[in-house]
């Protein structure tokens, strides 16, 4: 993950270098997210019968690939975008089947914990993904961060290479099957209610992590008290850290109680906070940050939850298919709200206005209103 982050993480520097739109810097956000759902039906619904180490190793290398490609070659808008894309393509390679090594290596009732875990760590890689890209581009420049982060790649494949063990030999799948059949997933009600509710919360949460550092800078300077990027990206990488403690502890609580109503209060305590922070610049800095502190949080209280209801309530034989699924439909979210938000700025009047931040903080919201109501239909 240590250069998943990398784009949202210099994005005002990108706007001013490159003189990208508001849209443009959301599709090059959002086709990371993009590239990512392209290549997950493959590379996720083949875990049932592929070991997902084989998968993770090869997404590895592809992951380190783009981070390379991009520190060498980006020169604009097109560039950046196809590597970006390339860059989801490693990540939907390591993301899932990475869950699926897990669930096929442990079971028992601490399964869920280990879920828990696993899915904050995605949070603690594009934590340190933000401090660290900001604070080596500022030392060299954007391309050596860049470059930098393909180290992650290389020291992922050596401890998967080293630490897990090859999984047993896969029976072999006829030609018939080896695209996999998503339609036994599509009609499991309760898997559904759980992944459509997840492509909610990643619509709204890849929305804030791609905006977050540009908020803060604009929040700064509203307030009378400008903060650099490098102090905005250790800003984002804190908030981004201390929510992962929200997904586990979210995750216990669900697990405890009725996971449907906790799930259902934390997505409406997310619209009131995205109300609130997006209104919020303007205000003492210190208010901002924690308004951004607790929408974070709350957006994050029902990360795990909502994925380990998607595991729970998964056939067992369609376990990987109904992560493909997840996935496709959950960074399918994450595509598009970055874009989104991109193009309400746009349309509101840019990031010197603070209506436009408003609204975009509103539309990153709507990611927990539509996620709900897919919760209580099915």
């Amino acid at each position: 993950m240590l250069g998943s982050s990398s784009f949202p993480a210099l994005l005002p520097e990108f706007e001013a270098m490159w003189g990208l739109s508001h849209t443009e810097a959301g599709w090059i956000s959002g086709i990371f997210f993009g590239g990512y759902v392209a290549a997950v039906p493959v590379l996720v619904g083949s875990t049932d019968r592929v070991d997902p180490r084989r998968i993770y190793l090869v997404s590895l290398v592809v992951g380190g690939v783009a981070a390379l490609a991009y520190a060498l070659l980006a020169q604009g808008f097109w560039s950046a975008l196809a590597f970006r894309a390339l860059a989801g393509i490693g990540l939907a390679g390591t993301y899932m089947p990475g869950l699926k090594l897990l669930t096929d290596r442990t079971d028992g009732p601490m399964q869920g914990r280990y879920v828990a875990f696993y899915t904050a760590a995605f949070s603690l890689g594009t934590a340190l993904s933000f401090a660290f890209t900001g604070e080596i581009a500022a030392l060299f420049d954007w391309r050596i961060a860049f470059a930098a982060g393909a180290a992650g790649s290389a020291i992922s494949y050596l401890l998967i290479l080293a630490f897990v063990a090859r999984g047993p030999a896969q029976p072999e799948a006829g030609v018939a099957r080896r695209f996999p059949d998503f339609r036994p997933v599509l009609r499991n009600r309760a898997a559904m209610a759980f992944v459509l509710g997840y492509a909610g919360h990643v619509w709204e949460l890849f929305a804030l992590r791609a905006w977050l550092v540009a908020f803060l800078i604009y929040a700064a300077a509203a307030s009378g008290s400008g903060s650099g990027i490098v102090q905005a990206n250790w800003l984002t990488a804190a908030i981004t850290l201390a929510s992962s403690v929200a997904s586990i502890y979210g995750a216990e609580v669900a697990a405890r109680a009725d996971r449907r109503r906790v799930i259902g209060g934390v997505m409406v305590v997310s619209v009131v906070l995205a109300a609130a922070t997006g209104f919020s610049p303007g205000l003492p800095l210190a208010v901002v940050v924690a308004l951004c502190f607790a929408y974070h949080m709350a957006i994050m209280a029902d990360s795990a939850a909502l994925t380990g209801g998607a595991v729970l309530a998964a056939v067992p034989s369609q376990k990987g298919a109904t992560l493909a699924v997840h996935t496709i439909l959950g960074f399918g979210g994450g595509f598009l709200g970055p874009l989104a938000v991109g193009a309400v700025m746009d349309f509101a009047g840019g990031e010197g206005s603070k209506l436009a931040w408003g609204l975009a903080f509103l539309t990153m919201g709507l990611g927990s209103a539509a996620a709900l109501a897919a919760i209580r239909r099915l």
